[in-house]
């Protein structure tokens, strides 16, 4: 008794005089950091031991691990772009888990002080060793993908939840709340998709293709992901920092490395910190301009080579972009033996805002990962022929153990339970409605199963010929046969009192290079000017060319046959034969012989031609839904599409021969910190002695909104050639100049500029055929051509993004002013949506 007191004695005086941690039990405490709003992991996290220095960073999948025989009794987490969270510990083993919310942040204080920011000498280091670091040096390059893709309704207010229609979903989702921590928020999913794929890519020439091999998908409102399928791969998840600007849902954004740096961002070298085996330099780097369209976050970079080890970047609600809370990416990168590094995992965030108080927000999250990579291997360049290829039976196996080893790591159990929530969200009726309703707003037709009905913005409409038009159309889908699509619509309109209509039958000879052949016949009535070739595809303006003031219409009926199929990667062809007939709803007329001053004025004509067209567009995406085939972008190279018409005499009563050549070429151009432009050139010819309706009629504008494909100051039918080059020209500039100006670039204003221009002429013969009366005697509406080499010209510019829906322009026209009603100086107001 006697020893075990005086050693306990002995204890207490040993802690007395070393009060350090030489008895301490050891404290190991794992966990996983977690976003309070989506539930996705926080990567590259610092977790340490409150009031020592002793610490870890989470790994890409937000999980962590800290031991260390030492005296706290709390831990702390922090994290760029997060308010930092504390937690207690005991000594042992345990499990703690972190929700962290998002901090709002301001733009960093600038701070000057002596000397040079010493961030700035590493970042001058990784610029010059760029080459040897970025994918884009290699050869070629490859490897297996695994991706998902998640979309949640977010941010469901109480108040939402207690409205009438929405209290049943409530009840599921306080059944099954998928809550993302103690502290966290729930989300709601709508759907979730999961593929595994090969991505190739060759550099030169620089194309990129990807073989989807395994699908699984489940969604509210969706029959079968064939569509999205083809947007969740690899490719479309691309983010390289290496290059100066990333394209982001339309927009560039500059790169925190890019070689521009210094004039977009400021640095703090942080920390020397070893990732892994490689020991790097931490950077934190902040927006210089918080509306700019650049980012704030971390990167680590490797200090035997300067290259981008992993990042967390984010753009805040500050920047210049509509609609959008934050859009944040995470990546961590693996070397490859020749040198430059490609992405291990990428996960990417994109937080869509509450429209009003009482809606909910969208989050859509994405995330990759790649191994096994082969590097200088290209493959044959047709082997590259088309940008995404699913595999026939890619969604045919939707078992789970198949899944469980598909996937590179296993799925959490919330993950896993996204599925369940969505099985039972599907069954709910109020929602199948309320998807029913979203359907039909975004693809314009309601589904009835094998049928669909509309396209309802068709539905109604107004001008001054047919007066009030209603409109009712059909189309058969896949459900009813992947092979035949029948398509129809009956109109009607109450001033004119004629039924127009139009039938029409196509057949899909092949998905692979997308191939298919029609036939239609059609009586309706169209604009002069409006070129049904080009428009015909295209539903919102088919029924915007509805609308409005017709001052040059005419009635047809038309028959036609066409045939259209995709070749190569970006080669594509399309063939048709049609007859029409051209009945004018304006006093019109031209001579049945020009050469004889007595012969008889018609107005009225038929016309058989034959088309054959080529386009080439070799970064052009397309994505296959159902029966449709949808272009979703040209990419960086230009769209060329060049056309041959021949006009017949003769047949079912055709009135003309005729040669017309076309050539166009649309352009997107990326232009870093001025914005985006975007180009069109057509070049026109007519070979032929012709009335004006089948010579080139450039399309005016009178209504008081601005319209891209239009002359905005033109009047309707005021220039006629037989030989024309044009140009459309746009430039949207974003945030510049207006993102530096204090109050205004919280207003998120952006400047816009335009310049179009017509080159043209009418050969004499042509004019010739022009006539001053209609065939009743009665004078005929002037139509003008142009004068000399003086080319039509009119420019402008003006501020888009107010109230984040109007666009006002101020457009000048320079030549021409002496013609008959025209319009000097035209103020245009618009409604539009831009992110």
């Amino acid at each position: 008794m006697k020893l075990v007191k005086n050693g306990s004695l002995i204890l207490f005086l040993l802690h007395l005089l070393f009060p350090g941690n030489l008895f301490a039990q050891e404290t190991e405490v794992r966990g996983k950091i977690t976003d309070a709003i989506s539930g996705d992991p926080i990567p590259f996290a610092n977790v340490l031991f409150k009031g020592t220095t002793l610490g870890v960073t989470s790994d890409f999948d937000g999980n962590f691990l800290l031991k260390a025989v030492v005296q706290t009794d709390s831990i702390t987490v922090t994290s760029v772009g997060y308010k930092p969270k504390t937690k207690a510990v005991k000594p042992g083993k345990q499990i703690i888990n972190f929700q962290l919310e998002e901090a709002v942040t301001g733009l960093k204080e600038l701070v000057i002080a002596s000397g040079e920011n010493p961030a700035f000498g590493i970042l001058r280091k990784i610029v010059n060793h760029k080459n040897r670091n970025d994918k884009r040096s290699l050869h070629a390059y490859e490897y297996e993908s695994y991706t998902k893709t998640e979309i949640d309704v977010n941010r469901i207010s109480e108040k939402l939840r207690q409205k009438k229609t929405m209290k049943k979903i409530a009840q599921v989702l306080d059944s099954i709340d998928r809550v993302v921590g103690e502290d966290g928020k729930p989300v709601l999913p709508l759907s979730v998709s999961e593929a595994t794929s090969k991505f190739y890519y060759r550099s030169n020439p620089s194309v990129k293709t990807e073989h989807i091999l395994n699908t699984r998908f489940s969604g509210v409102g969706f029959a079968s992901g064939s569509a999205v399928t083809q947007l969740v791969g690899a490719s479309f998840q691309e983010y390289n920092f290496y290059q100066n600007w990333l394209d982001i849902l339309g927009k560039n954004f500059v790169s925190p490395i890019a070689d521009s740096w210094r004039f977009y961002y400021d640095y703090d070298l942080t920390d020397s910190v070893y990732v892994g085996n490689d020991f790097c330099y931490r950077l934190d780097f902040f927006p210089i301009s918080p509306a700019e369209l650049a980012f704030s976050g971390t990167m680590w970079i490797r200090k035997e080579d300067y290259a981008l080890r992993q990042i967390d970047a984010s753009v805040s609600k500050r920047a210049n972009i509509n609609f959008i809370d934050k859009i944040q990416i995470q990546q961590e990168l693996m070397p490859t033996p020749a040198g430059p590094w490609l992405p291990r995992k990428s996960r990417v965030l994109i937080n869509v805002s509450e429209l009003s108080k009482n809606s909910a927000g969208l989050l859509a999250k994405f995330y990759s990962s790649n191994k096994n990579p082969v590097i200088n291997q290209p493959h044959e360049n047709s082997f590259y022929d088309k940008r995404v290829n699913v595999a026939e039976d890619a969604a045919q196996d939707q078992n789970e153990k198949l899944w469980d080893s598909l996937r590179h790591e296993p799925l959490s159990a919330s993950e896993k339970n996204v599925y369940r929530m969505i099985d039972t969200l599907k069954n709910i009726p109020i929602v199948r409605t309320y998807i029913d309703v979203i359907k039909v707003v975004v693809q314009g037709y309601y589904n009835f199963g094998e049928v669909e009905v509309g396209p309802y913005a068709a539905a109604v409409a107004s001008n001054t010929v047919e007066g009030t038009r209603m409109q009712l159309g059909f189309r058969t889908n896949s459900h009813f046969s992947r092979k035949m699509v029948y398509t129809g619509s009956v109109a009607y309109g109450f001033t004119d009192m004629r039924t127009k209509f139009s039938l029409g039958i196509r057949r899909i000879l092949s998905r692979q290079h997308w191939t298919t052949v029609g036939i239609r016949y059609s009586r309706d009535i169209l604009r002069l000017g409006l070129d049904l070739e080009s428009i015909g595809n295209n539903p919102i303006f088919v029924a915007a060319s509805h609308w409005g003031r017709f001052t040059r219409a005419y009635y047809y009926d038309e028959f036609s046959v066409y045939g259209r199929r995709e070749f190569i990667r970006g080669l594509s062809g399309r063939a048709s034969f049609r007859h029409w007939s051209f009945v004018p709803t304006y006093n019109f007329g031209f001579p049945s012989d020009p050469d004889n001053s007595h012969a008889a004025i018609l107005n009225q004509f038929k016309s058989a031609e034959g088309l054959v067209e080529v386009r080439y567009a070799r970064t052009e995406t397309y994505f296959q839904g159902g029966n449709e085939r949808v272009n979703v972008g040209n990419g960086t190279w230009p769209a060329i599409t060049l056309r041959y018409t021949r006009g017949f005499k003769g047949i079912a009563g055709s009135d003309f021969a005729y040669d017309k050549l076309r050539l166009n070429i649309d352009q997107r151009i990326k232009m870093g910190v001025l914005g985006n432009g975007f180009l069109t050139l057509t070049s026109e010819h007519v070979f032929n002695q012709l009335p004006y309706p089948l010579l080139t009629v450039h399309l005016g504008n009178q209504a008081p909104t601005y319209t891209p494909f239009t002359f905005n100051l033109m009047n309707f039918g005021e220039f006629v050639s037989d030989q024309s080059v044009s140009m459309h020209y746009r430039q949207y500039f974003e945030g510049l100049l207006l993102n530096r100006v204090p109050l205004l670039n919280r207003m998120k204003w952006r400047l816009v500029g335009t310049a179009n221009m017509i080159y043209g002429s009418l050969r004499n013969s042509n004019r010739l055929l022009i006539s001053e009366t209609t065939p009743n005697g009665n004078p005929a509406l002037h139509t003008g051509y142009f004068s000399g080499n003086i080319p039509y010209l009119e420019m402008g510019y003006g501020v888009e993004n107010i109230f984040s829906f109007l666009r006002i322009d101020f457009v000048h026209r320079l030549t021409y002013l002496q013609n008959p009603d025209a319009r000097k100086f035209g103020v245009l107001l618009t409604a539009q949506f831009r992110l």
